[in-house]
């Protein structure tokens, strides 16, 4: 089979699962769709970070809205 599984990764590093035995990954504006084998649906805000058809496994990350910048501690 050649389905892939989805991984969200955290800001902490730490990949959770989105999705097993994806077979359609769409790309919708800032979100990506995501179906698997059996029709279950997911919509989530990401973004792409890697694709390895080699090893079945989409890893997304959070989408960082660029307008939204981090302050200084010593900043008010």
């Amino acid at each position: 089979m050649c389905e892939a599984t989805a991984f969200l990764l955290g800001d902490d590093g730490r990949e959770d699962l989105v999705l097993k035995d994806v077979d359609i990954l769409r790309p919708r504006g800032k979100r990506i769709y995501l179906c698997d084998i059996f029709g279950e649906q997911r919509e989530i805000e990401a973004q792409i970070k890697e694709i390895s058809l080699l090893h079945h496994r989409i890893l997304l990350k959070k989408r960082v809205d660029p307008r939204w910048k981090r302050r200084s501690a010593n900043r008010p």
